[in-house]
């Protein structure tokens, strides 16, 4: 049975349990939102990544058409030349450079076909990759939010449960009170546990029979000679 100096003390316990649930609860928060954050960042760096072989090859185009646009100029000044020569030999010098100018010119004109061919498909695959990233990043805005949803949720919780808290502590008799704030401020939970095969219930340990029988009486205050918790008898 339970020792009825003991009642306020286990609803007492009963309320710092749940608040204690609630504010690891709370405290998760934080770290699920970061979680989620991190994978989002991840997403989005994914896209980056998606859209550098397209702006690759959009560089690798304009590096090509200013190429194009170099060698074209060369061959007209050629030809500017070739007007103002009089020796055969230096035309037909002026002509040679032409023509490998002209040829240079037509290699480039390919490079740059099938560059742009290239950007047509890294564009689509870019489209397909964004589209899909962006959907997850959607998916994991949502969970943000509901997280926060929840934050305020448990936020009003644990306010409660703290009211209830301070609500209970004068309930409980001021000399138990100072053992269950000594015995509370140590790790582990519960402070007051019960007993039940011959064994404590919070360290799972066997009792010694005349602390079974001392919980078994209520009369008076047991402890369980292992991890110091507060005991009482139950079926």
């Amino acid at each position: 049975m339970v020792a009825p100096q003991l009642e306020k003390m286990l609803a007492l316990q009963s309320c710092d349990t749940r608040r204690l649930e609630l504010q690891r609860q709370l405290e998760a928060v934080p770290r699920d939102v970061a979680t989620v954050e991190g994978k989002i960042a991840a997403e989005r760096q994914a896209i980056e990544a998606a859209k550098s072989e397209w702006r690759e090859l959009e560089t690798r185009k304009k590096t090509l058409e200013t190429e194009i646009r170099s060698a074209e100029d060369q061959v007209a000044r050629y030809r500017t030349q070739q007007m103002q020569v009089r020796k055969n030999d230096e035309y037909q010098a002026l002509t040679h450079e032409i023509e490998t100018t002209s040829g240079q010119i037509g290699t480039l004109e390919e490079d740059e076909i099938r560059v742009m061919f290239s950007i047509d498909e890294a564009k689509r695959r870019f489209a397909e990759a964004e589209a899909r990233l962006k959907a997850n990043i959607a998916g994991y805005e949502d969970k943000i939010r509901v997280l926060r949803e929840r934050e305020k949720q448990l936020q009003g919780e644990h306010a409660s449960a703290v009211a209830a808290v301070a609500a209970a502590r004068p309930e409980v008799p001021a000399d138990l009170l100072r053992i269950y704030d000594r015995l509370a401020a140590k790790p582990g939970f519960p402070v007051v546990a019960p007993v039940s095969g011959g064994r404590c219930g919070g360290c799972h340990l066997k009792v010694p029979t005349h602390i079974e029988v001392q919980a078994r009486s209520g009369a008076e205050i047991a402890t369980c000679d292992q991890c110091g918790r507060v005991v009482y008898w139950t079926s």
